[in-house]
Order: structure tokens, then sequence, then C-alpha cells
């Protein structure tokens, strides 16, 4: 007959092992978009539950953050502390292995648009760039070879100017609209048109322009 303290241990080692195929796994992915230029997922982090990379990543990345928080990011010895509110914009390039850790108290979301290639070249050209002609609502959050990221914000009842799109864009709302849903993704190419926001909200969406 087993002693007491012995099955005692058995039945802890039970509950952790159980524990622990229950647990959430360090990060979740969640297909939203694939295109011939890229790819775009969300990553939910779970809080205190380091999600390893150990072969990197071969591709340069834009990074949207849907939710507020705090990560650390470690490579070799090196570890970076990204702090982040929702909507803010960062630029990953390629790396090596390395292991990401969401250290807020709660998951947190990051829409990742992983870039297929190398830009195509060099770029047309338009007199009727959003960003020139209506900077009132338009504006360049960042700028690289591979890509260009615009914030968009519409008042109330706003009106744009007449504008031209010439590179296809990934477009993130971040609240609802009046034809979409915050955190909703689409795709869109090349177009003219004027925009207007037909809701009595703040219309806020962020365009990231694919060279």
């Amino acid at each position: 007959m087993r002693s007491v303290p012995c099955v005692v241990a058995a039945a802890l080692l039970f509950a952790v092992t159980l524990r622990a195929q229950n647990a959430p796994a360090p990060a979740t992915i969640t297909p939203k978009l694939d295109t011939p230029q890229a790819r775009v997922f969300v990553a939910t982090l779970q809080p205190r539950t380091p999600a390893i990379s150990r072969n990197g990543h071969a591709t340069h990345r834009v990074i949207i953050y849907l939710d507020d928080g705090v990560m650390t990011r470690t490579e070799g010895s090196n570890t970076t502390t990204i702090r982040f509110k929702r909507g803010d914009v960062r630029w990953v390039p390629a790396s090596g292995g390395y292991t990401a850790e969401n250290v807020s108290d709660r998951p947190v979301r990051l829409l990742e648009i992983d870039l297929k290639g190398p830009p195509s070249g060099p770029l047309p050209v338009t007199r009727l760039d959003p960003v020139t002609v209506d900077a009132a609502h338009y504006k360049v959050d960042f700028e690289n070879e591979h890509v260009r990221v615009l914030r968009v914000t519409f008042g109330p009842h706003e009106k744009g100017q007449r504008h031209e799109h010439i590179l296809n864009r990934v477009v993130l709302y971040l609240n609802d609209q009046t034809n979409a849903k915050a955190d909703d993704v689409r795709v869109s190419g090349a177009a003219t048109h004027a925009e207007e926001n037909t809701s009595a909200q703040p219309a806020y969406r962020i365009a990231v322009e694919l060279k």
C-alpha cells in the first residue's frame, strides 16, 4: 500500500502536468490577409510567457500595436524594453533568433505586416499625393525604402480633397466607422477619389503603403 505522502506527491505532479497541458501557447497567430506583397496576421501574446523564435524572421515587418502594453525583446545578451500604445507603429527589420515576452498583466495583440520581397523599384509620381493635397487628413507616420505609413484622421462629417493612391496598401481601422469596425484590416489598390466621414464620430485609420 502506498504511503500518503507518495499519493499527495503524485496528485501534485498530475495537477502541475494538467495545468501545463492546458496553459495557453505563448503566442497565437490569426491570419488576416495574404497578398503577393505581404502576409498580414494578428499575433496575440500571453502575459509573462516568453515566445521563442529560434530562427528569427527572414523578412522585414511593420508592426501595429492593437493594445497598450510593455514587451521585452532579447537577442543574444541584449534585451530591449518596448512600451507601446494602441495605434503605435514600428518597423522591424529581418533578424536572427530572438525571444519576445509580454511583460504586461494581460494579453496584447500585434498586427504584423510581413513583407514578402524587396521594393519593386522606382516609384511613380503623382501631383495628387494625399499628403500633399490633403495634409489636414493624411500625415506620414514614417517612411523607408519598403513602405510609407500614413496616419489618416477625419473629424465628424469631414470631407477630404480629391487625391490619388498609386501603391497597394494595407489599411487598419482603429475605431468603428461607417463601413468598417475597429480592428478591421483591408487591402486597397490604386485609386483616385475623395474620402468623406459620414459619421458623427471621428474616423482613425492607418494605411501602410507597400512599395
